[in-house]
């Protein structure tokens, strides 16, 4: 659904979008990450024709940027971060103001606002000023008006900035809910809305594409091995030597609490019936037995600074005043 090769954009000097390449399929719902600044926003906008690429390629719903730029706009409910609403007229005001903007038939109007309303919770405020809504409101509001023409694609930007987590809850319910009729490409910083909602992750980093991938698939890579937290009732030394016996074992840490001993095992698969197996065979008592994963916060950490490092570091290296006084 959407497709995008070499996307670059430029500002004079300064590189926004450096080259980005990605797909998001049909029915995906996809979390868009990066820092401030790594040229989230300015990619989305360019993929729903608010502002133009400098290069590159890039087709939405079949439809490319530069020369079908209509059909991409009638493809595409768009939620900007800063969710433009008019707080002088009323909801139901506003939302068919916005369907007659976007063409949606006379006779499917009624039915179709109703309809958006009801599965956006706004129903109960259709008669209220926008302006007095709170934040939640507001951005329910906001993507009622996305859906109003029924697209194919949701570009959301940061949903569920603002919101409280009563709210944050919802809208995640209410994003997971649509996932089923559209595809969605949403930009957050809450890494827990990435984790809630999202079948894949992107993530950019200073305008180029670090990672894309499963979370569970970026945890994996970046953990190298599985890891495994196991905690036995029995003698420490002796449960340790045991453990050591399991075939693709690569390291063992042990730390002895009162009457129990705690292991973290890394090993080169899963051998979790293994470890059982041992423990039960040598009549100890298992208490604890779980595959340790990396937070996404951790993965998404790793990923930006492993990026930023060598470019910190030739930088440095051009600013080493005692290799400038050797050229």
């Amino acid at each position: 659904m959407i497709e995008v090769d070499s996307l670059t954009k430029r500002y004079a000097e300064t590189v926004a979008v450096d080259a980005v390449t990605f797909n998001v399929g049909e029915g995906e719902i996809v979390g868009f990450l990066g820092p401030n600044g790594a040229g989230k926003t300015t990619t989305m906008r360019m993929l729903t024709c608010f502002m133009p690429a400098t290069s590159g390629t890039a087709a939405v719903a079949g439809f490319d940027i530069f020369t079908h730029s209509l059909e991409v706009r009638q493809n595409v409910g768009y939620l900007p971060e800063n969710n433009p609403l008019y707080p002088e007229m009323r909801v139901r005001e506003y939302l068919n103001f916005r369907a007659r903007i976007k063409g949606v038939p006379r006779k499917e109007r009624k039915a179709r606002i109703e309809d958006r309303m009801q599965q956006c919770g706004i129903d109960d405020v259709q008669r209220r000023l926008i302006g007095h809504l709170s934040k939640g409101y507001r951005q329910r509001v906001g993507l009622a008006e996305a859906l109003i023409h029924s697209p194919k694609i949701l570009i959301l930007d940061e949903p569920t900035v603002g919101l409280d987590p009563n709210q944050i809850r919802d809208a995640r319910q209410l994003i997971k809910g649509l996932g089923k009729d559209h595809t969605i490409m949403l930009s957050t910083h809450r890494l827990e809305d990435v984790e809630a909602i999202c079948g894949r992750v992107i993530i950019i980093h200073e305008g180029r594409i670090v990672a894309s991938d499963t979370p569970d698939n970026l945890r994996q890579r970046l953990a190298g091995a599985f890891t495994l937290k196991v905690e036995v009732r029995g003698p420490s030394e002796q449960v340790g030597k045991a453990l050591e016996t399991i075939p693709n074992v690569a390291r063992i840490q042990r730390r002895d609490a009162k009457d129990v001993a705690e292991f973290s095992i890394e090993a080169k698969e899963d051998i979790r019936e293994e470890i059982f197996q041992c423990i039960a065979k040598n009549g100890w008592v298992l208490r604890e037995l779980h595959r340790e994963h990396l937070r996404l916060e951790e993965v998404f950490a790793q990923m930006t600074e492993k990026e930023h490092a060598p470019a910190a570091a030739e930088k440095a290296e051009e600013k080493d005043p005692e290799k400038e006084e050797k050229k």
